[in-house]
C-alpha cells in the first residue's frame, strides 16, 4: 500500500462521511466502543472464572475441582 498518500485517505474519509452522514458517525463510533468494552469485560470475566491451584490452571469442569467440590459437599462443616 505504498501508493496511498494523505490525499487518498482524505478522499476515503470524505466518501465515508457522505455515505454515513455526520450525524450517524458518532453513533457508529459509540457502538463500536461499547462492543469493544463488552468484549474486554467478557474476556476478563472468563479469566476470573478460571481457577489457579498449585500453579496449574484448572477449569470448573476439571476432575481436581470436581473432587474438591464433592468433598466439601459430602462433609458439611458444623
Amino acid at each position: 500500500m505504498a501508493g496511498l498518500t494523505g490525499w487518498h485517505f482524505l478522499i476515503i474519509a470524505l466518501v465515508i462521511l457522505l455515505l454515513f452522514g455526520a450525524t450517524r458517525l458518532p453513533a457508529l463510533a459509540k457502538g463500536l466502543g461499547q462492543s469493544m468494552k463488552i468484549f474486554k469485560n467478557e474476556i476478563k470475566k472468563d479469566d476470573d472464572e478460571t481457577k489457579t491451584a498449585d500453579g496449574v490452571r484448572l477449569n470448573e469442569s476439571s476432575p481436581e475441582v470436581q473432587k474438591q467440590q464433592d468433598s466439601t459437599e459430602s462433609n458439611p462443616k458444623p
